[in-house]
């Protein structure tokens, strides 16, 4: 299979089919992060329960429709479409997604994409290349194995390292990812730079969220990054970096590696002003803000007709009630009830 390109769309791409997709504070929405599934091989403690109550194969999407949803918001002005999960190498035949997905670029898709824990990484690299998926985000938290099996539950760190590496060598650009986890991480910050740096890997520190039934945990351990730049700085010296991802997280490059590490502060620094990004379930769900709880079923309008009407006008309504910001804050501090939703079910 020809790998696609999202880089350089043609120039009658660049233009979306229909209106673009604006909230009331006139942000465009470019980027989606698409959930396959709520299931994962994983069961990290700031992410879901122990013993998760799966939702019924029938209630999520088929794969004809998640393309569906794609389409629809790339024919409204998407650019970027994140795939995520739970783990979504474990959905069922999910590279006959990405195979449809790879054809959006033709569209003016730019970018497609996934975040993933790495265990299915070395099975599924070099189809990925060749569905013209560039970067991946890996979400690693530890390179210690029986850390990295105490915040996951049940994980190998050595299938998620293998998977690193086929990713690295199907020439995928690898991103990772930790949760900064007071008391249980933060000795490891710098080795983990240090490591990821050294295969030409960025690395992004992101802030706990209280989400789901273990959100008593996230804001227990919840540690603000000005602390963990501040650790770094001591080391390493830290440059604000021109490099954006299309996502919320603040880039540093840095001096004595030649390498960039990224900060994401929904808590402490919280970037809502700026926000182009909505998310979708794997049962079809959109939620245009993953701090509150105003969603817009879209799977409804997806199986009322075959046409778009109905599905385009549930996002218009969707943009209209969008919030400016998140309550993040007031949840960790006791003022509001942490969300029940947890973040697997959500798309993270």
């Amino acid at each position: 299979m020809r790998p696609q390109q999202f880089e350089n769309p043609s120039p009658a791409a660049e233009l979306p089919a229909s209106a673009p997709l604006v909230d009331s504070f006139a942000r465009r929405i470019e980027y989606i992060r698409l959930s396959v599934t709520d299931r994962c091989d994983f069961r990290c403690v700031y992410c879901m329960s122990e013993e998760m109550h799966f939702l019924p194969r029938g209630d999520l999407l088929t794969l004809e429709e998640l393309e569906r949803v794609a389409a629809a918001f790339v024919a409204r002005g998407v650019r970027k479409i994140r795939i995520t999960g739970g783990e979504p190498l474990v959905r069922r035949n999910v590279m006959q997604l990405f195979r449809g997905l790879s054809r959006l670029s033709d569209k003016g898709l730019r970018e497609l994409t996934l975040t993933t824990n790495g265990s299915q990484l070395a099975r599924f690299a070099g189809e990925l290349a060749e569905c013209g998926v560039r970067r991946v985000n890996v979400s690693l938290d530890t390179l210690d194995p029986e850390k990295f099996r105490t915040i996951t539950r049940r994980g190998d760190i050595g299938q998620v390292l293998a998977g690193v590496e086929a990713a690295r060598w199907a020439g995928l650009k690898v991103k990772i990812n930790c949760v900064a986890l007071k008391g249980v991480n933060e000795d490891e910050f710098l080795p983990l730079v240090e490591w990821a740096h050294g295969r030409g890997m960025d690395v992004t520190f992101i802030e706990a969220m209280p989400l789901g039934e273990d959100a008593a945990y996230s804001i227990e351990s919840f540690l603000p990054l000005d602390q963990v730049a501040a650790k770094l700085a001591e080391r390493l010296t830290l440059s604000p970096s021109t490099h954006a991802s299309g996502g919320p997280a603040r880039y540093f490059d840095v001096a004595e590696t030649g390498g960039r590490i990224g900060f994401i502060t929904p808590l402490s620094a919280h970037f809502c002003d700026s926000c182009n990004r909505v998310r979708v379930t794997c049962t079809g769900e959109l939620y245009t803000c993953l701090g509150q709880e105003d969603k817009t079923d879209l799977r409804g309008p997806l199986r009322s007709s075959d046409d778009d009407a109905a599905l385009n006008a549930a996002l218009d309504d969707a943009m209209r009630r969008k919030p400016r910001g998140h309550d993040f804050v007031a949840q960790a501090s006791g003022e509001l009830a942490p969300s029940a939703r947890h973040m697997s079910l959500t798309g993270g």
